[in-house]
Formats: C-alpha cells, sequence, structure tokens
C-alpha cells in the first residue's frame, strides 16, 4: 500500500481537482484504454460481489471524482448499518484495503472504474454503462433462508419422534441425518455470505 491510509482524511479538494488534469490511469498506472464490449462473465463476475456493486452505485449518484476514503467509509456504514459518523476506524479499514488492493483495481483493468491510486481518487471508466442494465435489474438476495431453516427443525422434529418409536440404531442415524442436513444448508449460506462481501 504505497499511502498510509490510518488516520488520513483521504486527497484535498485541491487534489482531487489537479487530478482532473492529469492522464487517466488505471490500477496499474497505464493510460484507460478504449471502452470495449465487456463479455457476460466479466459482467456477472463485477456484479456478483456486494461492494463491487456499490462502487458502481456510489459513483453514480455523485456522477463526478471521489475520493477512496469517502467510498470507504460509505460502504463500510453500508455493511455495518450504521451511519459514516458511528463506524470505527478498523470497520472502515478494513473496506478501505478490500478496495484498494482487490476490487479496485480489478474493476480498473476492465474499465469500469479510474482509479489513481497515488491520489486515491475514483470516477467512472468507460466501460462502466454496460453494467447499469444489469445493476438496475438486479434485486437484493431474496434467498428465504429463514424457511429452509425452519423447513430443517420441522424435519428434525419428525425424526426425533421416529426415533422415539423406532428407538436403538434408527435414533443414531435419524440424528446423524439431521446433523448433515444443518450442516450443509449452513456451509452452503457462509459460502454465499463470503461470495457477496468478497473478503
Amino acid at each position: 500500500m504505497s499511502t498510509q491510509e490510518t488516520g488520513s482524511t483521504g486527497p484535498t479538494t485541491q487534489q482531487i481537482e489537479e487530478s482532473a488534469t492529469e492522464p487517466t490511469t488505471s490500477a496499474e498506472g497505464g493510460e484507460e484504454s478504449p471502452a470495449e464490449e465487456l463479455s457476460l462473465d466479466l459482467i456477472f463476475e463485477i456484479l456478483k460481489n456486494e461492494r463491487r456493486r456499490e462502487v458502481i452505485r456510489y459513483l453514480r449518484e455523485h456522477e463526478q471524482q471521489v475520493t477512496l476514503s469517502d467510498l470507504a467509509e460509505h460502504i463500510a456504514a453500508l455493511e455495518n448499518d450504521t451511519d459514516i459518523a458511528s463506524i470505527t476506524s478498523s470497520q472502515r479499514k478494513r473496506v478501505y484495503v478490500g478496495l484498494y488492493q482487490c476490487h479496485l483495481p480489478k474493476m480498473a483493468d476492465m474499465g469500469i472504474v479510474q482509479f489513481n491510486q497515488n491520489r486515491g481518487i475514483v470516477s467512472l471508466g468507460e466501460n462502466a454503462p454496460q453494467l447499469y442494465e444489469y445493476l438496475d435489474n438486479q434485486s437484493p438476495d431474496t434467498r428465504p433462508w429463514h424457511e429452509y431453516y425452519l423447513g430443517l427443525s420441522g424435519v428434525g422434529a419428525a425424526l426425533f419422534f421416529v426415533s422415539l418409536v423406532a428407538g436403538g440404531a434408527a435414533s443414531i442415524a435419524a440424528l446423524g441425518v439431521l446433523v448433515l442436513a444443518v450442516g450443509g444448508c449452513s456451509a452452503l449460506h457462509a459460502i454465499e455470505v463470503g461470495a457477496e462481501t468478497g473478503d
């Protein structure tokens, strides 16, 4: 990380204005490539992550260059269901580092954002509009995990009743089935949450 994030309030307004006169750069420091057609695989690779989706939403809303510091604070507040004034330094740093090291360079490589790492400035890239259609039509995850767990509870109750009647080996088998079912459902839930945050 080329600059110290902790304790910094991000680039000043003067730095943002100065950066507008500099050549647009990608995360690697090269000139921004012209807009090109993104494949559906690349589009969904970007949009499957909530942080990357929120980066695009935030930049579209502001329609100008923003500081990485402000962007990280906004996303940290959303992820922790609080306001910017209430987020902790560790919550902010966690998002800042993830954006700086992973998400923004990846998006810059695809021309979705323009990311000046030295100044900590982010703006929309040439290819960003290609994602708008999918982003606007995308609804939040509505997978009914509570219903899955409720269903497993019902199955567990039924198996428990069977074990009381049958006893012996049937009781052990019923317990094993229930443990595997709950474990599998929990693992899928954890994988999905991990893919969303991208940590």
